[in-house]
């Protein structure tokens, strides 16, 4: 046995509560490595024979831990217990396949001996169930599908506040990084019975906040809606047609950086160390300058710290009194006054903990099930422990997908074990609310990356939908748009039937009516794999009742399944290249 790749951590993923007075205690081993794994667990306190020294033992249950998940490493083993009392005492009896037997407990490893299991030597602790502590997401996160609007390119509906400069819209020319054409908020409205009718009840919008530039991530005021998408009350009127189509809304902060338009900014400016925001920024030496280069969006010789190299982003300085009483404030005013349901926060990992853990706070107390999404395209799990985010913006496992199933950057062996490895990074309640988004204002298209082959698309979005966690649908992927890295994949959505892949709308309705009608399953169920074929391109897993199958080889897959719901280029009992199909 390898007892060096043993591994627990208490009160983290590791030991949790799931629900209330309900936990989950996980393992780690080297993979293939372990035969049988037990959890000995039980009352710190519950002792019996305590009148006979020799006698007295710790009066404890125990159960064989599920092997959970496999990577190319390691497995991990699960179990969940309850105890009456809400405290527990527990340790691990681990039986490799050579046959050594150990005990594992907080004081490390020790050869076994039924009397550290009687006298409960070293146990690791939960010393009580406080329901307070225990990672809480809302509810109607695990049942919804996302849909993402750039405002400014998803529907024109009042060209009486257009920009000067707004271009004709048109779906099928690539913008520019600095082009308008004239999307606002009463587009969104003129067009929520389309959502209706795709299935979806989110929408997370990019910034709509005054700003300079087409994107809005360069905040001029938090405080007011850009003149260019409408108003607050235009605004309040989309909150309420949208909540009564029961379509959550999710509003971007950009609370990392602000734009350089900003009266705050300006002042710094114009007054340099003097100014009364001097400190609310991250300025290394004055003044505060910049070398521009032919590149808008970069510069060299910063005096202060900004988002990236762009010198239209300065970095706010959040640990300051004053900035944190006014971004705390800005939280709280769009969730009081326009009933907004979430918050997703633009680079949320370059802002401090401190801040967050009272952002957190302040919108807990605003609205009851609040979700907080923070940005983060690496391994989160400092945001993710009950106090900061509900969840990240799963790019990591998202990426696993498509470099398995698209690129091929990796083997589907591969693609499998970094999903896993993604799964058991963080509590089960988070991995059921993770925003699973295969394509964004961020990054190229889905049919893009696919290269334009919308059988293969179909097939990596009905994957992406069947993992835990909620799908984000990018707007006009529903139509097959296509673009290249941002700005290519911000073209303005077709409206105009003669540009709009009726089929794929079709298919997306389809799916978003699977993953609504199966919620409980997908957020809820175990995810076991049951083929993972390098060679001939073939991936099964299955999700308690549904069954999945996923073929990107040459040769046919074949399948038993009596109840199709969902498939594609599928003959008879055959999944052809590019297919797939979704049975009981």
């Amino acid at each position: 046995m390898n007892k060096a790749a043993l591994y627990h951590r208490p009160e983290s993923e590791f030991a949790y509560l799931y629900r209330k007075n309900l936990m989950h205690v996980r393992l780690q081993a080297e993979k293939e490595d372990i035969e049988k794994v037990e959890l000995v667990y039980g009352d710190p306190y519950l002792w019996r024979g305590l009148d006979h020294p020799d006698t007295q033992y710790w009066e404890s249950q125990t159960v064989e831990m599920k092997k959970l998940l496999s990577t190319n490493r390691n497995d991990y083993f699960e179990a969940e217990i309850t105890v009456a009392t809400k405290r527990v005492d527990y340790l691990f009896v681990v039986t490799g396949l050579d046959g050594e037997k150990v005990v594992y407990t907080d004081q490390g490893l020790l050869d076994y001996d039924e009397r550290l299991i009687t006298n409960k030597y070293g146990a690791f602790r939960l010393p009580y169930f406080h329901e307070t502590d225990r990672f809480k997401a809302p509810e109607w996160v695990k049942e919804t599908v996302w849909y993402q609007i750039f405002p400014e390119r998803f529907a024109n509906g009042d060209t009486s506040n257009d920009p000067e400069n707004a271009k004709a819209w048109d779906p099928k020319e690539t913008p520019d990084r600095q082009d308008f054409y004239g999307g606002d908020l009463q587009g969104v409205i003129d067009h929520l019975d389309h959502l209706t009718e795709l299935g979806v009840n989110g929408i997370y919008f990019t910034p709509i906040f005054q700003a300079f530039s087409n994107h809005k991530y360069d905040t001029e005021d938090y405080l007011d809606i850009d003149k260019h998408f409408g108003d607050k009350e235009l605004f309040k009127t989309l909150v309420k047609e949208a909540h009564a189509r029961g379509i959550k809304v999710m509003l971007d902060a950009v609370f990392n950086h602000i734009g350089d338009t900003s009266a705050q900014w300006q002042d710094v400016l114009k007054n340099q160390e003097k100014s009364k925001f001097a400190d609310w920024f991250h300025v290394n030496s004055w003044p505060a300058t910049y070398t521009p280069t032919d590149d808008f969006e970069s510069a060299e010789n910063a005096t202060y710290d900004t988002f990236a190299f762009t010198p239209h982003m300065p970095k706010l300085n959040t640990a300051n009194p004053e900035v944190e009483a006014y971004l705390l404030r800005v939280a709280d005013y769009w969730i009081r006054e326009f009933d907004i349901d979430a918050w997703r926060l633009d680079v949320a990992d370059e802002v401090d903990h401190a801040f967050w853990k009272k952002f957190r706070t302040i919108c807990d107390i605003a609205k009851d099930d609040f979700y907080i999404l923070g940005e983060v395209w690496h391994s989160a799990q400092p945001w993710l422990v009950g106090d900061e985010f509900s969840a990240v913006m799963n790019y990591a496992y998202t990426d696993a997908i498509k470099d398995g199933l698209i690129n091929k950057k990796i083997s589907l062996s591969q693609m499998v074990s970094n999903i896993n490895t993604q799964l058991v990074l963080y509590r089960k309640q988070v991995n059921q609310v993770m925003f699973n988004v295969l394509d964004s204002h961020d990054t190229p298209r889905i049919l893009t990356v696919a290269k334009n082959n919308k059988n293969l698309m179909k097939l990596v979005e009905t994957f992406t939908f069947m993992q835990a966690g909620v799908p984000c649908i990018y707007y006009g992927d529903e139509y097959a748009l296509t673009g290249g890295m941002d700005p290519e994949c911000r073209k303005c959505m077709p409206w105009d039937e003669v540009n709009q892949d009726v089929e794929m709308f079709s298919f997306f309705k389809a799916l978003i009516k699977l993953r609504r009608d199966y919620q409980k399953v997908l957020s809820d169920a175990d995810l076991t794999w049951k083929i993972v074929d390098d060679e001939n391109g073939i991936v099964k897993f299955e999700r308690d009742e549904l069954k999945a199958i996923f073929n990107i080889g040459e040769k046919p897959a074949y399948f038993s399944g009596d109840e199709v719901l969902l498939s594609n280029l599928v003959e008879g009992k055959k999944v052809q290249q590019y297919g797939f199909v979704i049975y009981k």
